[in-house]
């Protein structure tokens, strides 16, 4: 979930502020679990405050335009990350943003606007983004699939005439009245809406100190998603085996296997480097996992995510076969908590975070307006589960089949994307189940 802050902003602070040191903090976890297949994320963005037709075009450029953001967002995250596990929301912090751009004026909007490659206000982008926001929560995803987008806004803060009911028109969000000034209890409300709308996975998105007296306003974007396997792994095929990590040591851990038809493909980076792509399917057919990870041991993981997009990603389904194959794949249960300021900073939208360049006029022209906080918190868990009445089963191996094997024993990518429309909900690095 992506949240971001604003809140009063102290002029004599201004320059320790930006004498300090920027940090971006991961926290990753594993555990075995039984569960079904899930991921959650919740996303907060928080602003300090101180002194086939066009409409089916427009949709699917939206989907690719996020997605792409999201992407180079992950790059950088990942980056950062080096040999860490680490999930992300590509959807998420795309949406957050776009509601971001909203609330900026000149080279602070500009700069979003630069990055993410589209304007919030270009004719027919609001709509294609809310006719996204429909395909992804259709019931005919079967796959249950809930996000939901929220303004927090101090109870006495002065708003550009004007700017609610436009920001209602173009996002149909919710909006919060709160007195940040009761920092508790303000946090009490942002988490416990998050919690609700993550089905209790995330409960505690902001922690002691990420909300103040300062604190005037909260985008907030939260995203749950919960799938089950198309072709569920037999719990009997889960044994433990060794992975190996990326300094050439080896951890024994459990491991799914199945034997089935599977979209296939092999693709290479520019540097000539091979890697396997493998698709899983959730039992809805909309959404699906892709795993991804080069042949060879001795090729960094970084040779597949600093080449990705969403046009490539793209490429990798429309380039499969199916394929008999025998998949071992790790369980794994992942947690980050990503500060976004530097991944952010990185693509050129560094003038929100400074208290003496931002400019928020479009949202309020009483007060002088920066990002204080743009967090991001995801938790996905991945295991054998899948639906009884599923109607697809695993294919029993004989004698006389001999599928080749694809067996993820090291660092790998996994990236969860809506298919009809390109979305990318979820993706991340496996580097130590």
């Amino acid at each position: 979930m992506p949240a971001v802050i604003l809140g009063a902003w102290p002029e004599a602070a201004g320059d320790a502020f930006q004498n300090s040191p920027l940090t971006t903090s991961f926290s990753t976890c594993s555990r075995m679990q039984m569960s079904p297949v899930c991921a959650c994320l919740a996303l907060g963005l928080a602003l300090i405050f101180g002194e086939g037709s066009a409409s089916y075009h427009r949709q699917t450029r939206a989907a690719r335009l996020a997605t792409d953001f999201g992407v180079k967002v992950f790059q950088q995250v990942a980056w950062a990350s080096k040999d860490r596990n680490m999930v992300f929301s590509p959807y998420g912090v795309a949406s957050v943003l776009a509601m971001l751009q909203l609330t900026t004026g000149g080279e602070t909007r500009q700069q979003i606007q630069a990055a993410m490659q589209f304007q919030i206000n270009d004719k027919g982008m609001a709509p294609a983004l809310r006719h996204l926001y429909k395909e992804l929560m259709g019931p005919w995803n079967k796959d249950e699939i809930s996000t939901a987008d929220a303004i927090f806004v101090q109870r006495d803060l002065k708003l550009v005439e004007g700017f609610m009911p436009h920001f209602f028109r173009l996002f149909r969000t919710t909006v919060k009245q709160v007195d940040f000034s009761e920092v508790d209890r303000a946090r009490f409300i942002v988490n416990d809406w998050v919690k609700r709308h993550t089905k209790g996975m995330i409960g505690d998105l902001l922690g002691q100190g990420a909300v103040d007296q300062l604190t005037r306003l909260m985008l907030v974007n939260a995203l749950y998603f919960n799938g089950q396997w198309k072709t569920p792994f037999p719990e009997s095929g889960t044994h433990h085996r060794l992975f190996h990590k990326s300094d050439g040591s080896t951890v024994s851990v459990p491991m799914m296997a199945q034997t089935n038809k599977f979209n296939y493909t092999e693709f290479s980076t520019p540097d000539g480097h091979y890697y396997d792509i493998l698709e899983l399917p959730y039992h809805g057919d909309t959404l699906s996992m892709f795993i991804a990870a080069p042949y060879e041991k001795e090729v960094p993981l970084s040779a597949l995510t600093n080449i990705l997009d969403a046009q490539l990603i793209s490429q990798w389904k429309g380039n499969m076969t199916r394929q008999l194959r025998l998949l071992v794949l790790p369980k794994f249960s992942l947690e980050s908590e990503i500060n976004l300021r530097r991944p952010l900073e990185n693509l050129g939208m560094t003038d929100m975070f400074r208290p003496n360049q931002a400019d928020f006029s479009s949202l309020s022209d009483q007060e002088a307006l920066y990002v204080s906080q743009a967090l991001q918190k995801v938790k996905i868990e991945v295991n054998e589960s899948g639906t009884v009445a599923s109607s697809s089963t695993a294919i029993i191996v004989s004698a006389r089949m001999a599928p080749e094997e694809i067996i993820m024993d090291r660092p790998f990518l996994f990236v969860v994307r809506h298919n009809p429309t390109g979305t990318v909900l979820f993706m991340g690095q496996v580097m130590e189940p």
